[in-house]
């Protein structure tokens, strides 16, 4: 399999994760415990939660859900929320972004470092049980189009804390 993802990773057709799953017939869990140790790192899910109740405090973010072949994006504040009936609540009401998060449909988050489009992307993949995506988290850009690097400093202290305390490319 990792001889696979290589060939996907080498070729110029810039394949996102789930496209890269369904080339291979495989999860997308399956191609990022197969990814370059340097591009990607699984971590458990205790991490999954402590993550979503830090990420409102990390500014303009770009949360997407894919969904059978449709990219939905919401660029802003991830919102907070709370756990309420088996569902994450997202509850700021001046937040625009909106929603429920199955608490047992999360198991795992994957922290990513792969470029997209041939610009420098760092995300935090949100895994189901099935090894599919329920959603990314982007690290958010500048009027520039730059990565802020506050958030790109966040990002690799916890990728090193939780990723490896997590089942790194288990």
């Amino acid at each position: 399999m990792q001889e696979k993802v290589q060939e996907l990773l080498a070729s110029e057709s810039g394949f996102t994760l789930e496209q890269m799953a369904q080339q291979l017939d495989t999860s997308v869990r399956e191609i990022i415990a197969n990814l370059p140790s340097e591009m990607a790192s699984l971590a458990a899910s205790d991490a999954v939660w402590q993550l979503i109740e830090e990420l409102p405090s990390w500014g303009k973010v770009t949360t997407i859900v894919q969904n059978e072949g449709s990219v939905f994006e919401f660029k802003g504040e991830f919102p907070k929320g709370s756990i309420a009936h088996g569902y994450y609540n997202f509850m700021h009401h001046k937040n625009p972004f909106h929603g429920h998060l199955l608490v047992d449909g999360l198991t795992e988050v994957a922290f990513v470092s792969k470029p997209h489009r041939g610009a420098e992307s760092h995300s935090m993949v949100f895994l189901a049980p099935s090894g599919n995506c329920v959603f990314k988290v982007f690290l958010g850009r500048d009027a520039e189009r730059k990565l802020i690097p506050d958030q790109i400093e966040r990002f690799k202290a916890l990728k090193q804390q939780l990723a490896g305390a997590g089942a790194k490319n288990s």
